[in-house]
């Protein structure tokens, strides 16, 4: 098994920039750009602010940490993905199978995400070549982007040139994620990231002198998201949305940056690092994110127009209102085209690490030969996309984005803090973590791991599961879910169950197979293991 470990650990990070662009550039995704301006306004603004800055204090970072942690520990002894990387941090046989979350959920996550992405480059190239110019309304946009979908009242959604454009994304992300983290993933987010803020920019500033409508400003938009409504505070609904949105948009819980951070050496500083990962999301997701989608529709819909549009779902505000705000504006095709072209670029970086577990999984813990694998990938992930997109408009993408981006990655986020701090120790963790650090962690982060976040985490899920109208026995049971629609549901917690057998499976297998490679042991042994290969 040296010969695995081996062809494990050649692929590195070339550059300390490349890094931090590609761990960013998997956090940055459509994520902030789409959902947290969304679920700002659903939540009212800057009350939304408080309890998503609190989570980010006291769960972001700190799991931010843990999860950089547990990859590089874990990839010292040649394991990429989570399975692994649980067995180094608890020898008992259930942790390895808690870790196949940090595989699946981030695969399944992937079959809708690349989908939702394609949707950017097609409305980049509607805007470019003015195909929905003369659509000046919010319903006649809303019409648009159903036709683009093919949603209509048949059993099927098909879309020719949503399906193209689907087809061109997904040879995109593969091409990225075949070329490995060196000479792929890290030379798209050296590039993507820098060119991603710029575009950011150009948009905010343009946002920023837009002239008043019927009384409305740009300090009318941005009162929306820093002027704090107290009283809100006190609806359990806002604090479930803001931690939400504080994991989905760091990818925390999905098992990704666990994976990246496998390919660091034991030496590598991941303190810093990993504070620069999460102040880039920020940027980009509170300054960048809500600065040019809430202002804009504010100033051109007003508050009511806004509660509307939130109403129609968390695609409208991008595909809906803002090219009819586009359209109105001077040079307005070409901010359009520069709106849909970062929305793609930014979710692009995220999709290519989506599949990165599965592929280190396939690689490290089966022994499956890298282009094999890349090929199973890529068939089955093509194959398993087409149902996402016939019933894209019956609930499909909705089911397994509750089931894996909402309920299970704070199950998954849960398990590890308390493996983690209370499991392999947090004082071992804590040296784990500033081996070759840096930057040294304030030492009250030493408490707020071991007590604050599992207890908030675990009382985020708690609130996931008792919700009345959008926890779990309402979904569960597909409480309101027309009855022609249930068997499509279904068909999406079936692909859930079938990633989990066959990850089941493969860990069972691999554990059974590779006795010397599993062999219980401590972390210097880990680390000799490393050193023989380098």
């Amino acid at each position: 098994m040296t010969e695995n470990i081996s062809n494990v650990l050649r692929d590195r990070w070339l550059t300390r920039f490349g890094l931090i662009m590609a761990m960013s550039g998997n956090a940055v995704g459509l994520g902030n750009f789409i959902r947290f301006p969304g679920q700002a306004a659903e939540h009212g603004g800057g009350a939304f602010m408080v309890p998503y800055f609190i989570a980010l204090l006291l769960m972001g970072v700190p799991l931010m940490w843990i999860e950089w942690t547990i990859g590089r520990y874990g990839g010292a002894w040649g394991h990429g993905s989570t399975p692994g990387m649980f067995h180094r941090l608890w020898h008992h046989p259930i942790s390895k199978y808690i870790g196949i979350f940090g595989v699946m959920l981030p695969a399944v996550i992937g079959l809708y995400y690349i989908y939702i992405e394609s949707w950017s480059l097609g409305y980049a190239w509607q805007s470019m070549t003015g195909a929905y110019w003369g659509s000046e309304t919010q319903a006649e946009m809303g019409e648009v982007f159903r036709n683009y979908l093919g949603h209509g009242e048949g059993p099927v959604a098909f879309g020719r040139q949503a399906y193209l454009f689907f087809v061109i994304t997904i040879v995109v992300n593969f091409f990225v994620f075949h070329r490995g983290i060196s000479k792929g993933i890290e030379v798209l987010a050296k590039y993507g990231m820098p060119l991603l803020l710029i575009m950011g920019l150009v948009l905010a500033i343009r946002v920023l002198t837009l002239d008043t409508v019927e009384g409305r400003g740009v300090s009318d938009g941005l009162a929306q998201i820093w002027v704090v409504d107290w009283s809100a505070l006190g609806s359990p609904a806002i604090w479930i949305a803001a931690s939400g949105q504080v994991f989905f948009t760091l990818s925390l819980g999905f098992g990704m940056i666990h994976a990246y951070a496998s390919y660091l050496t034991k030496d590598d500083d991941i303190t810093l690092n990993g504070l620069a990962t999460v102040s880039t999301n920020s940027f980009v997701e509170v300054i960048l994110g809500s600065t040019v989608v809430v202002p804009a529709a504010l100033i051109f819909f007003g508050m009511a127009g806004i509660e509307v549009i939130t109403e129609e779902g968390i695609f409208a505000i991008s595909f809906q209102t803002l090219p009819v705000i586009f359209q109105q504006l001077p040079g307005g095709q070409f901010f359009a085209t520069v709106w849909f072209l970062l929305l793609f670029l930014a979710g692009l970086m995220s999709s290519v690490a989506m599949f990165v577990p599965l592929l280190s999984f396939l690689q490290d813990e089966l022994d499956m030969d890298r282009n094999k694998a890349l090929a199973g990938i890529f068939v089955a992930v093509f194959i398993l996309m087409q149902p996402v997109i016939l019933f894209s408009h019956r609930g499909i993408m909705d089911e397994l984005d509750f089931w894996v981006a909402t309920l299970l990655i704070v199950v998954f986020a849960c398990a590890e803090v308390i493996i983690f701090a209370w499991i392999f120790g947090i004082d071992k963790g804590w040296e784990t973590m500033h081996r070759g650090a840096d930057f040294r962690v304030p030492r009250i982060f030493y408490y707020i791991m071991k007590y604050v976040t599992p207890v908030y985490a675990l009382a985020l899920l708690l609130w996931y599961t008792m919700d009345d109208e959008a926890g779990l026995i309402p979904v569960l049971t597909m409480q309101g879910v027309p009855e022609a629609d249930r068997p499509i549901l279904w068909l999406a917690r079936l692909i859930i169950f079938g990633f989990m057998a066959f990850l089941i499976w493969g860990v069972w297998h691999a554990w059974r197979t590779h006795p010397k490679f599993f062999d219980d042991g401590d972390e210097t042994a880990g680390e000799t293991k490393e050193a023989e290969t380098q």
